[in-house]
């Protein structure tokens, strides 16, 4: 702003949510060139009167893989900035592992210019395990080169535990490459305490998304870890976490979402649903507010965001209760992006061609899915609201029958194995969302359906699908690394919802999305038991 030229916006007799002090200022809030520039009493070319309203940063997730909104970065960010989200951190370690660096690709090209400003984390494990059998391998060597792109913060979730211990020779050169270029480098490491994660630390690592208890948070915070307070889809931390809002390390805690599916995220919401929850069991509005701006600005060196004050990137949301925190306008850069900013089409930039066509294996028949242990048998036990597993014993009554088919390569390879506790009655489900590989993951009653299920996905090119006597229930096509779709977010929800309806005549899904649970059960770097493509693996 010029010296005696008026400011573009003028937000007048405000109350400002101040994050440093944890405050509420009244005064007018001057706007101009995308940044905020004066607190105090101004005039502006454009006026909006604020009294009895409150003026709020906009919000930041900490940790979300853009893959898990199932639709294109441009419908994810129009989705988000309805509710008051400003940036992301994203870790494209999905696509990546379908994709390799032509996944990388696709999400850079076609999350630019976005009402969200979407900064990226390198996928540090490509393939998550040793023996995976992932789509691609990722070097130290590939990744360098994205390094040079400013919103490429640093390497994501560091997951291999035994290769960091061990100083696995490929990963040191990732992790080494991160410290060259200045850059963050994020951690995942449940459960991990003692002398192992002072190892662990110690190779830089300074994040971890993955705690379910209080105490293994304050012990990675004494260590001077940032504290993710995960609340996804799947994975629901949250309450087990907010005691740290309360106590000393508080300002190295900050919200993340992980995994976030359309439907949650179009109609629930987004990180402001993290802050709703904060503050209905107590913690302070302003404390819960900067846990999901200002802290996470800091943690990722992101000087400019996360703030009302000059200088300053002016993304901000308006409400006119701290309590229950309705969003009634959400500004990015200066500019209003909800409600009245029209609907987006996906982008389609040239790297769009290079995630699609990734089915790569043979038709899949009964017989692929009927050779089973007999009962009594070990078995993988979901633990309800976490993406942990842990051993059981499988009989009749309390299991169906699992299958992770291997789809990159045609290798044929198969793993099969009991998965209890998951609620299906009858009939099968199938996805090409099966975390961190994204192999096909079919869960059923009988080996007709799980063929009948697994061959729907493979002919869809990827997707989600249920099944009853043969016949086909509801498919949702997944075109783009079988992770994701090209359909706008309204009908994205509703044929995700038709989904959701078929699959819940199958049995009893109380509390869990059966497809976003199913998911984490193929992942090997989570305890205590899972199952890939190769047969059962014991994480650890």
């Amino acid at each position: 702003m010029k010296n005696g030229a008026l400011p573009e916006l003028v937000l007048k007799n405000a109350q400002i949510c101040n994050v440093f002090t944890e405050t509420l200022e009244q005064g007018d809030l001057a706007v101009d060139g995308g940044l905020f520039c004066g607190i105090g009493s101004y005039r502006g070319q454009r006026e909006i009167d604020c009294t009895g309203k409150i003026v709020v940063p906009a919000l930041i997730d900490g940790h979300i893989h853009l893959e898990s909104s199932m639709t294109a970065p441009a419908e994810f960010a129009r989705m988000a900035a309805a509710h008051g989200t400003a940036a992301v951190i994203c870790d494209p370690h999905e696509l990546a592992n379908v994709c390799g660096t032509a996944g990388i690709d696709y999400l850079l090209e076609s999350s630019e210019n976005l009402p969200v400003d979407c900064f990226f984390m390198l996928p540090s494990c490509v393939p998550a395990a040793a023996g995976e059998e992932n789509g691609a391998v990722l070097s130290a060597e590939a990744l360098r080169p994205y390094y040079a792109n400013p919103r490429v913060l640093g390497l994501g979730e560091v997951m291999d535990l035994p290769g960091v211990l061990n100083g696995d020779g490929e990963l040191m050169r990732k992790l080494q490459d991160a410290k060259n270029a200045g850059k963050h480098i994020d951690g995942h490491a449940p459960g991990l305490s003692g002398a192992e994660l002072d190892a662990y630390l110690a190779a830089g690592i300074s994040t971890d998304h993955e705690c379910s208890s209080a105490a293994e948070a304050r012990e990675k915070l004494r260590r001077g870890m940032w504290i993710q307070l995960r609340e996804g889809t799947a994975a629901h931390n949250l309450e087990a976490l907010l005691p740290l809002l309360t106590e000393p390390g508080a300002g190295r805690c900050l919200f993340a979402t992980d995994d976030k599916h359309p439907d949650e995220l179009f109609l629930h919401g987004h990180i402001d649903l993290s802050v709703r929850r904060a503050i209905a069991a107590g913690i302070d509005p302003l404390r819960a507010i900067r846990t999901a701006t200002r802290n996470a600005a800091e943690c990722y060196g992101l000087h400019r965001y996360g703030a009302i004050a000059p200088g300053y990137f002016a993304d901000f949301f308006i409400t006119d209760d701290l309590q229950r925190l309705p969003i009634e306008s959400v500004w990015h850069n200066g500019k209003q992006v909800f409600p009245d900013a029209p609907p987006t089409a996906p982008a389609a930039p040239d790297s769009l061609r290079r995630v699609t066509d990734t089915f790569h294996c043979r038709p899949f028949t009964e017989a692929d899915f009927s050779d089973y242990p007999a009962f009594p048998c070990e078995g993988i036990g979901l633990v309800p609201g976490e993406i942990l597993t842990r051993k059981c014993i499988a009989r009749p009554e309390n299991c169906v029958r699992l299958a992770v088919a291997e789809r990159h390569k045609d290798t044929g390879h198969i793993g099969r194995a009991y998965l209890c506790g998951y609620g299906l009655r009858r009939g099968a489900v199938a996805s090409s969302i099966a975390h961190d590989s994204h192999n096909l993951i079919v869960a059923g009653t009988n080996a007709r359906d799980m063929a009948a299920a697994a061959e729907a996905v493979r002919n869809a090119g990827g997707g989600l699908a249920a099944v009853l006597d043969g016949a086909v229930l509801s498919l949702l096509e997944l075109p783009v690394g079988g992770l994701m779709s090209l359909l706008p977010a309204e009908a994205l929800c509703e044929r995700l919802e038709e989904l959701r309806r078929a699959a819940e005549t199958l049995g009893d899904f109380s509390g869990i999305d059966p497809f976003m649970t199913l998911a984490f059960v193929s992942l090997p770097v989570i305890p205590e038991i899972r199952l890939t493509s190769r047969g059962i693996v014991l994480p650890g």
